[in-house]
């Protein structure tokens, strides 16, 4: 099987995920239940490696690409970390709206599941991007893990959020398949930047820099008071499967 049909398939497995993670607030929403009898689910082990995984995808893998790929074109600015902390603060920022839009009125529920969705999508896109632009198929594999590993919880939480709103089914329909969407046209889209750019091309340190910058985010910041880097952080078996993560990426360093 060859790297290209192997990221096909991932992609295809991450649609389904997506699909089937938000499906049952849907539902719900559609037997007329209250937002407060949609419940959330946790999976604290599992976050914590993935966040393991993309910090150590993130600073291990992608930006020293993006660094080395800068360098070959002729650029001695470091672009790279440029990129990659504008794409961890934006995504930032981005959070920040959302909890404050939260904090400051009950009757931005559409606004702010609306700009869920745009965060939320943000990351989706990027990630699969990252997927495509792996070299490997142990890098492949790595980062699929980590994404999996959450795609399920994003999923869910997003269609809670669109649910709770008061947009119409119709637009909440749209707004979820435009999530669901992203990751597998992210890899695509870097699948594609990998086979057919020239050597030197400028795109793929570009998108491995947006993805480093993402990953960082992910493996440390999203959620904010929620982030499995803050909420698990005084449990020390959390923390060792966050560590573990991390030395997972440490060690297929090694050999991609």
């Amino acid at each position: 099987m060859t790297l290209a049909l192997f990221k096909v398939i991932l992609a295809i497995i991450v649609f389904l995920v997506a699909i089937i993670g938000g499906l049952w607030p849907f539902i719900k929403k559609i037997n007329h239940l209250t937002s407060e009898e949609i419940t959330e689910f946790d999976f604290p082990v599992g976050e914590s490696v993935a966040s393991g995984i993309f910090l150590g995808a993130g600073l291990l893998h992608m930006l020293p690409d993006a660094v080395k790929d800068f360098s070959k074109a002729g650029y001695d600015y470091p672009f790279a970390f440029l990129i990659a902390g504008a794409s961890f603060l934006l995504l930032l920022l981005l959070e920040h709206i959302s909890v404050s839009l939260k904090h400051h009125s009950a009757q931005l529920f559409s606004s702010i599941a609306l700009l869920t969705v745009t965060m939320l999508s943000i990351h989706s896109f990027l990630e699969g991007a990252a997927v495509g632009l792996a070299a490997s198929f142990a890098t492949t594999i790595i980062i699929f893990i980590a994404i999996i590993a959450h795609k399920g919880a994003a999923s869910f939480a997003l269609s809670i959020n669109l649910n709770r709103s008061h947009i119409g089914l119709t637009y909440r329909i749209i707004a979820f398949s435009i999530f669901v969407l992203m990751t597998p046209l992210g890899i695509f889209s870097g699948d594609w930047i990998l086979a057919t750019t020239q050597h030197g091309t400028l795109l793929t340190p570009i998108f491995s820099s947006l993805a480093a910058g993402t990953f960082l985010y992910i493996g440390t910041l999203h959620g904010l008071e929620r982030t499995s880097l803050i909420r698990h952080c005084c449990n020390m078996k959390e923390f060792f499967f966050m560590f573990t993560g991390f030395i997972i990426m440490a060690i297929v360093a090694v050999w991609t």
